[in-house]
């Protein structure tokens, strides 16, 4: 049947979703449901009716039946625009001044880890952001928008903790200001420092929060010295930066915030070309199972509509439904505004620059040629390492990319990781093959396999491993490496013993009596012998006598026999070194 199904079909290819159920693939393929059970046991996968398996495995299945498929996807041109593209085209679009709007000003908050950043958006946007974050600390990035006199003000939300820096410098470069979040009763701290650099280096505008100062021990007038020292000079004394006292957790001076920053907007006049087709950077994306590939862009310039065919860089498709913040459906989305998009084949890479196209072109290709490119890409060229080779999956690109950011920066000369693959979505099938034929451990962000996987993983023996915490992941990757890591030998010196006289002298074996010059002897101890104050032999203590009776130790200044198992012959005069020796596990530096 399926020989007589493929003549058929011989010139025309089967267009499958990225994701399907073997009841749905059935009836694209026109083959009976008991067939494709029947074929996917042949590949030992057990899979129900009404389970999901991805295109791979149903690619595989069809081919094992005659079939050939391509992926249900529309095809896109190339030309596909990077961020510094972006970047060029804003500037030449402002030096122009042609078709130029107001817009909304984009702003980011940054601050060291619990300085109360995430405090603050959730009090402006009247939300629990934290509550809601494993551990405590924002780890997606997400964008919103308030009002304020009738003008909106955009917000770019970046993580705060070190692990995140690549995040906190995305949000920087998409922001039009920044708001310096500094606790005032913790000062200035490393990732503060971080920020000021950052901000001097590109002289982006920049407003001072001194937070929690309604606390006890709040010292505001501490922090703004520390900030003078790190070259943020506010205009109380003399500088051009504004300062603005405030508690987020007690709403004190919120409003004032919100008026500084559309006073700065003001000064700034940031505007843009609304007309034109829409350039947006990509902020977040994932996998949803019901809805497929999701996008959280910010619109940079120009406008997104609905309807519109759209790549961002591997990425393409056409837009079917358009969110703004509040998960509410528009038509369109203008400059300054963050929206979710829908349409895509896949989920873009966070960074990629969404670009409106016309026609038709090869973007499949393209695609694919990138995507075998990003599985190949970082590979340990150190071949003597011990590896550990890994695939990992995350729910969303913002945590796939600094997990990456983090587990890279661990180093070592004797072990490694080795990534195979990453993306986002749930742990598939495929991946579970990736892993076998690499012999990789599959880790999962807040990412759990799907149950056809998880029985493949159990069948093949491959290990996955998940985490809805990002510091619980790392410290499991480096409990993995350090067990690679070869253990060392620790030696102690007990004591010395100087011998006086040699009762007997065997083959392997010798009985020497001496008296205990320093520290102590100790019974099953390991010994060293010196002659002439060199090193000429080791050996091993058997036994240990004191005044005639078996001991496990004698201490300084008494005599004791010791019974001496090895091919060094002993003579008086000699030292006797008493040491043990112990493997002890060692740490990542």
């Amino acid at each position: 049947m399926a020989e007589a199904h493929a003549e058929k079909t011989v010139d025309k290819k089967i267009a499958l979703p990225s994701s399907v159920t073997v009841k749905k693939l059935s009836e694209l393929l026109h083959l009976p449901v008991a067939t494709i059970i029947t074929e996917l046991m042949k590949n030992n996968i057990l899979a129900s009716i009404n389970e999901e398996i991805d295109f791979d495995t149903a690619s595989i299945i069809a081919s094992d039946l005659g079939l050939e498929t391509e992926p249900a996807e529309e095809k896109t041109e190339a030309g596909r625009l990077s961020i510094e593209g972006l970047n060029k085209l804003l500037e030449e679009e402002k030096n122009s001044g042609k078709n130029l709007s107001p817009r909304a000003p984009i702003v980011t908050i940054l601050g060291h880890v619990d300085h109360g950043k995430t405090t603050l958006l959730d009090t402006i946007r009247k939300a629990n952001v934290a509550g809601g974050e494993a551990g405590g600390i924002t780890q997606h990035i997400s964008a919103y928008q308030v009002k304020k006199h009738k003008k909106l003000i955009t917000f770019v939300d970046t993580p705060g903790h070190e692990a995140f820096s690549a995040m906190r410098k995305r949000g920087l470069s998409i922001a039009d200001i920044a708001i310096l979040v500094v606790a005032a009763d913790d000062g200035v701290r490393p990732q503060t420092k971080e920020v000021i650099e950052y901000l001097k280096e590109h002289k982006l505008p920049v407003i001072v929060a001194i937070n929690k100062i309604d606390k006890p021990d709040a010292k505001p007038e501490r922090v703004k010295q520390e900030l003078a020292e790190h070259g943020i000079l506010f205009e109380e004394w003399g500088g051009d930066t504004m300062c603005t006292e405030i508690s987020a957790k007690g709403n004190i001076n919120i409003d004032k915030l919100l008026d500084n920053i559309l006073l700065l907007a003001e000064v700034e006049d940031f505007r843009s070309d609304m007309k034109r087709d829409g350039f947006a950077i990509v902020l977040e994306s994932n996998l949803d199972p019901q809805k497929g590939p999701v996008a959280t862009v910010l619109v940079r310039t120009g406008t997104l509509k609905v309807g519109q065919d759209v790549i961002a860089g591997n990425a393409f498709g056409r837009i079917r439904r358009i969110e703004d913040f509040t998960g509410k459906s528009i038509e369109k989305a203008e400059p300054s505004v963050p929206a979710t998009i829908y349409g895509f084949n896949a989920p873009p890479q966070v960074n990629d620059i969404v670009q409106v196209v016309i026609g038709k072109g090869t973007g499949r290709a393209q695609a694919k040629e990138n995507s075998t490119k990003k599985m190949t890409k970082i590979q340990d060229e150190e071949n003597n390492k011990k590896k550990i080779s890994y695939i990992l999956k995350a729910d969303v690109q913002g945590s796939l990319e600094a997990i990456e950011q983090i587990l890279g920066a661990i180093k070592s000369d004797e072990v490694g990781l080795e990534l195979i693959f990453s993306g986002v979505g749930a742990i598939t099938e495929s991946d579970i093959r990736m892993a076998e034929s690499a012999h990789a451990l599959v880790i999962g962000f807040n990412s759990e396999p799907t149950s056809v996987a998880k029985r493949m993983a159990e069948g093949s023996k491959i290990t996955i491993e998940t985490f809805n915490i990002i510091y619980k992941l790392v410290e499991r990757i480096k409990e993995k490496l350090t067990d690679l890591l070869e253990p060392e030998t620790v030696r102690t010196d007990s004591g010395r013993l100087s011998v006086l006289a040699i009762f007997k002298t065997g083959k392997h074996d010798m009985i020497v009596g001496g008296r205990v010059s320093e520290g102590k002897m100790l019974r099953g101890s390991l010994l060293e012998i010196k002659h002439d104050d060199e090193i000429v032999g080791k050996g091993k203590m058997q036994n240990l006598q004191y005044n005639k009776q078996n001991t496990d130790e004698v201490n300084q200044g008494n005599e004791c026999g010791v019974v001496f198992e090895g091919n060094v012959k002993i003579q008086v005069g000699d030292t006797l070194i008493c040491y043990k020796e112990e493997l002890r596990k060692r740490t990542l530096q």
